[in-house]
């Protein structure tokens, strides 16, 4: 039987290698811009086109690993992951780097559908939010290293080094996969049959709707998403009748805690994951600080994560993980509306005192929303928790950039960012902040709106 503290390490190093690598390209987009000629909105891409391929391929891959196996799945993701690393340095123009980007993002999808379902699979439930919590923290350590070396490695090196530094990590995963957990497997429903239409289905409709989300304010952005939500409902439609659905949607349906929980996932990450893109291009542009001063100012808010997650994991372990979910939520929301009215200039203060804000607010939030989903399903359903929740992860930031993406379109059009577009970003970030706060204050509502009923522990077969 495997290690429990060895699958907790391998977790870890799985969970820091995107968070840093997404926060750390953050600091490093003007300088991908300048060398490779990206407009506002081409800067944008960089980010989305990551995204968007985990987002349509999570919930399909986290099924695949019920059926086939979670560590056979999550071995290949970081085979993917890291190989599409290293050619991400190695991109010479921007189609190649979205393209890069793209399969980054299927190897991601991987990875999260599988590593909390392994790790939640060794655990016990007694201490399971306590080992969710160190995932936490290593999560919010990626963040945290992210803009600091991200900004280092860009001022000295190149934003190529970003990409090239997931190789070794990967490597290094790969080897403990290989050495400490030979001969261990997880299945949820080995018996079971992958629904290929169902897959397929699922990531064209999360695709269309959310590229229409991207350019909503043209014409073909709102045929596109509509198509997107019509074949998503036909989706739903469709899993609700097939005998191994890729999601049950019944699951949706009669779980409150799960259906809540995921929800305020989703409005979390949409409220707060584009804050940090559009504060690290302010910095720059606006403020006029450079890669390594932004990084280490951006740093404020995951390091009150790291210090806080494994705290906040284990007080879920002894009260109800959704209150603590619940006021997380609502310090998250407080955070956003320090960073408003940019158009009229951002004191340093307010913006430490608002990624603060942010960072406890989160750090409270993250670790026992994990451990309400993951404790409200059975074991058989470890891997589809894990990576419903990661999909709605990975959607609300995808959302969250889509609206960037909106705002820079209504702002700066195909205008390259310089010193003239700093008025046109500062609008851009300003609308932002109203939006995202108003996501955040939906989150609490969501959040405070599961309740488990009274009685009810954690399923049987936990």
């Amino acid at each position: 039987m495997a290690d429990p503290n060895t699958v907790l390490a391998i977790a870890a190093l799985a969970s820091f290698a995107t968070p840093f690598t997404l926060s750390a390209v953050n600091v490093a987009l003007p300088a991908m811009g300048r060398e490779l000629g990206l407009s506002a909105l081409g800067l944008g891409w960089v980010s989305l086109s990551f995204l968007l391929s985990s987002a349509a391929l999570l919930v399909p891959m986290g099924r695949a690993a019920d059926i086939y196996g979670r560590k056979r799945i999550f071995t290949a993701g970081f085979v993917i992951f890291t190989a599409a690393s290293l050619y991400c340095g190695l991109a010479g123009g921007q189609g190649e780097l979205l393209a890069a980007r793209a399969v980054q993002g299927l190897g991601s999808s991987m990875i999260f559908g599988t590593a909390v379902a392994i790790l939640t699979s060794v655990f016990p439930p007694e201490k399971r939010g306590r080992a969710l919590g160190y995932v936490s923290a290593s999560v919010y350590t990626g963040l945290t290293l992210g803009p600091l070396l991200g900004g280092l490695l860009t001022q000295h090196l190149s934003w190529r080094a970003i990409f090239f530094v997931n190789v070794p990590l990967g490597l290094a995963v790969l080897f403990l996969v290989r050495t400490s957990l030979a001969g261990e497997e997880w299945k949820g429903e080995a018996d079971a049959r992958f629904d290929y239409a169902g897959a397929l289905l699922y990531a064209c409709a999360l695709s269309a709707l959310m590229c229409g989300l991207s350019m909503i304010h043209e014409k073909a952005g709102g045929l596109l998403a509509a198509s997107g939500a019509a074949l998503l409902l036909l989706f739903l439609r469709r899993e609700a009748r097939v005998p191994h659905p890729i999601l049950n949607a019944r699951l949706l349906l009669s779980n409150q805690v799960f259906a809540y929980s995921n929800l305020a996932a989703f409005l979390s990450y949409s409220a707060t994951f584009a804050s940090g893109f559009l504060l690290s291009l302010y910095l720059q542009y606006a403020k006029g600080l450079d890669a390594r001063q932004a990084g280490l100012l951006l740093i404020c808010q995951p390091v009150l994560m790291v210090a806080f997650s494994p705290w906040a994991g284990r007080l879920s372990d002894r009260r109800d993980p959704g209150l603590i979910a619940s006021a997380g939520m609502g310090l998250t929301a407080a955070g956003i509306l320090f960073f408003a009215l940019p158009e009229h200039g951002l004191p340093v203060w307010r913006i430490i005192a608002g990624l603060c804000t942010l960072g406890f607010g989160l750090a409270l939030f993250s670790s026992p929303n994990t451990n309400a989903v993951m404790g409200s399903v059975e074991k058989r359903q470890y891997s589809l928790a894990s990576s419903t929740l990661a999909t709605m992860r990975i959607t609300g930031q995808l959302f969250s950039m889509a609206v960037v993406m909106m705002l820079f379109s209504l702002s700066l059009g195909k205008a390259r960012l310089g010193p003239g577009s700093q008025q046109g970003l500062a609008v851009a970030f300003g609308r932002g902040v109203w939006i995202f706060s108003g996501l955040a204050a939906l989150g609490i509502a969501a959040s405070l709106k599961r309740q488990r009923p009274a009685g009810k522990t954690v399923p049987a077969g936990n």
